[in-house]
């Protein structure tokens, strides 16, 4: 027999590395699923995860916050006090 069909046949053996040996029961680390630390179930724990927020973190908060609302705020003055603004298709002319 050749040498390069014996190593199509026992490729393991060919290289030294060792055959794995494996068992037919599901191990039980394999069997668990990996907690998410971002997967809490109630408003309680959501509210705990919020003390790993770092300090320096909440002004830039604050000052996002501020400026989303004054943007709707804004928006939603422009869209219901303006005039000029058209909001409906117009009508064709004959």
């Amino acid at each position: 027999m050749s040498t390069a069909r014996l190593v199509r046949f026992q490729p393991m053996r060919f290289y030294g590395a060792r055959p794995q040996i494996r068992t037919l029961h599901a191990s039980r680390g394999l069997s668990r699923q990996k907690v998410d630390e971002h997967s809490a179930h109630t408003i309680s724990q959501r509210l705990r995860t919020l003390k790993k927020i770092p300090p320096e973190l909440l002004p830039l908060g604050v000052v996002i916050g501020f400026a989303l609302s004054a943007a709707v705020f804004a928006m939603g003055k422009k869209l219901f006090t303006d005039k000029t603004l058209r909001l409906h298709k117009s009508e064709k002319k004959h």
